[in-house]
């Protein structure tokens, strides 16, 4: 099969690898019929170290059940799966707490042996903890919504829903990526009576405002926290989803919570320590946020999907085949689209 495997920053190679098969009773084979780019690639694909021998990447697909081990039973072959972006067993402690991302028997794709999803085919570990079957489909924008629940969806979600986003609430969302275009739509779905956008590049902060943001604000830093406070009566908002992972946006989006709100951060974070002292303790601000369990979150999400009252696959906004991946990684780098999708 083709596969994608970076060998170190911008170094991106689509390369034949052996075919998956079934190596464990718990495992299925799924051929990939979507995967995409995520913005947490960019950060090996800008800075990871060369090596001699690349590792599979990509975490998010859709495909195909293609085998299974004798141990599966809730899967079969010739289901439409999801795949999140993180495999689990969904029977561990953890995991029936709704934290699938620390169950004490999954992992992380492409690494220990397991392939990545920018590829033909996967062999996915503990198939019935990690699978979801779902309608099958040749509906190319539901194909496309139903990837973002891999992931970006999720991720979106889990940020409002760690953030206590409800009816009635206030919302500020920082970063105009996937994930925060998700989050806006995540916080609307929740009820949010006010959303705020912190973005700065207008086709993206024009499907956010599709999406149900109802003001975009541009300025960064502390000029974007005043723009923001204006807009909130001086107050700042109940919520602030941030969405980038960099110490800038985390410090921007303590500039804007309101006293006694929560900041939830879904963004993958570039730096080592923030600040969290005094200012945010007398303010009774919480920080929360983490890595989203999307497991949990796709039985809830995916009736909407469906029914098509929210469509996340209008995040992509450029498809191509597996052989253009490299070119889909330097597309996104360089700014020039907001997410890729793969149609392998």
């Amino acid at each position: 099969m083709r596969a994608t495997l970076i060998y170190g920053a911008g170094d991106v190679r689509v390369e034949t690898r052996p075919d998956p098969k079934v190596a464990a009773p718990t495992d299925a084979v799924v051929r990939v019929v979507r995967s995409c780019i995520c913005g947490s690639d960019l950060w090996p694909y800008g800075g990871m170290p060369a090596q001699e021998h690349g590792r599979p990447i990509g975490h998010e697909f859709l495909g195909v059940v293609e085998e299974t081990g004798s141990d599966v039973v809730h899967v079969r072959k010739g289901d439409l799966v999801i795949a999140p972006f993180v495999y689990s067993d969904n029977t561990c402690e953890f995991c029936q707490e709704g934290l699938q991302t620390s169950c004490l028997h999954g992992g992380n794709w492409g690494v220990n042996g397991v392939d990545g999803g920018q590829g033909e085919a996967v062999r996915v570990p503990l198939a019935d903890g990690t699978l979801v079957p779902v309608p099958h489909t040749e509906d190319r924008d539901l194909l496309a919504s139903l990837l973002t629940l891999s992931d970006v969806f999720s991720t979106g979600h889990h940020a409002a829903v760690t953030a206590g986003v409800a009816p009635g609430k206030t919302v500020t969302v920082i970063g105009d990526g996937a994930v925060g275009l998700s989050a806006v739509l995540a916080a609307k779905r929740l009820g949010a009576e006010h959303v705020v956008l912190m973005g700065r590049h207008q086709a993206r902060t024009d499907l956010g405002r599709e999406f149900g943001a109802d003001d975009v604000v541009a300025e960064r830093g502390e000029e974007g926290s005043t723009r923001v406070r204006e807009l909130t009566g001086g107050r700042g908002t109940h919520a602030v989803l941030e969405c980038v992972g960099t110490l800038p946006a985390f410090e921007m989006g303590l500039g804007v919570v309101r006293p006694g709100g929560a900041l939830s951060r879904v963004g993958v974070p570039q730096y080592p320590q923030g600040p969290i002292g005094r200012p945010v303790f007398t303010q009774n601000i919480t920080i929360t946020g983490g890595v989203a369990p999307a497991r949990k979150y796709i039985p809830e999400l995916l009736p909407d999907v469906l029914e098509g009252r929210y469509q996340p696959g209008r995040v992509f906004d450029r498809t191509i085949g597996l052989s253009d991946v490299p070119a889909g990684y330097r597309s996104m780098a360089g700014r020039d689209a907001l997410k890729v999708l793969i149609e392998p």
